[in-house]
């Protein structure tokens, strides 16, 4: 990729894409995915520093671990379009012995996929390990962890928390998709969790807000800017605030599109407002 219109470009086609395979199967977490949408653009398109081809083991290159896996149909979408698999294997999304599973999965080896994930709480601990293993192997490369912001009222997030500053984990970028939604209301409503900002700097984190996460350049501008402040002895933490069903007016700001997938309707409109522009599988 090469510029931001491209960039653009590219995200409206993964919005299409989330919204078909919700839809095809009547299941699934469109709300989550669609906020997420350009943070997995710029992620994978301008940030990590990725090989060629995929191993397992992930050395010689930046890893990502998704730990709020409901929102798999993002992942899945970019991964494709990356070229981990083909485009036209998303219409197998969540169908019986597909590899594209509603939350991902190992034992199908989907490539781009290091850990099955979903049991929320559990990413944090994941990345961190993942992060010391690359210090152990002398490996100067990157990981990277997305995190939902209610998943942070599970009680093992502030144990990893505690234990990556505890321990200097410095090649650990946790970015928090802070959208103020989760699956039974806002979450100030569901459980409040105060200053997320001085919780993490409490826990000897450094903290980066990126105040518009639908917004590519300035999300370029906010992960670069996380990227120059690891090996300073600290893990960093982006508070990415996003926007629940970013890119459909009738499923944005509301946790009611969570888990829910739009009908035939709903699905035209939702396209309509996202015009074909990399072809559909």
């Amino acid at each position: 990729m090469s510029n931001i219109q491209q960039l653009n470009d590219l995200a409206t086609q993964v919005r299409r894409d989330i919204l078909r395979m919700v839809h095809k199967v009547n299941s699934g977490h469109p709300g989550g995915s669609l906020g997420c949408t350009e943070f997995f653009v710029a992620l994978y398109n301008e940030i990590m520093d990725l090989k060629e081809g995929f191993d397992m083991d992930g050395t010689g290159e930046d890893l990502f671990f998704l730990s709020n896996g409901h929102i798999s149909p993002v992942y899945y979408s970019i991964l494709a379009r990356k070229g981990y698999f083909p485009i036209e294997e998303l219409n197998t999304f969540r169908l019986i012995d597909s590899r594209l599973q509603g939350h991902p999965t190992t034992h199908e080896g989907l490539p781009g996929i290091r850990i099955s994930s979903g049991s929320l709480g559990q990413g944090m601990s994941v990345a961190i390990g993942a992060a010391q293993a690359k210090k152990l192997n002398n490996d100067n490369h990157l990981v990277y962890s997305l995190h939902g912001d209610g998943e942070l009222q599970e009680g093992q997030n502030w144990e990893a928390i505690m234990y990556a500053a505890a321990k200097n984990v410095d090649n650990l970028i946790a970015t928090i998709d802070y959208n103020g939604q989760q699956i039974d209301g806002p979450t100030d409503q569901v459980l409040y969790m105060g200053d997320l900002k001085a919780k993490f700097e409490a826990f000897g984190w450094d903290v980066i807000e990126i105040k518009h996460g639908n917004d590519l350049e300035t999300i370029i501008k906010g992960l670069n800017e996380a990227k120059s402040r690891t090996g300073k002895r600290k893990p960093v933490c982006i508070l990415l605030h996003t926007v629940m069903g970013h890119g459909v007016d009738f499923m944005m700001h509301t946790h009611a599109w969570h888990g829910k997938a739009p009908n035939d309707e709903q699905l035209e409109k939702a396209l309509s407002q996202n015009p074909e522009t990399l072809g559909d599988y």
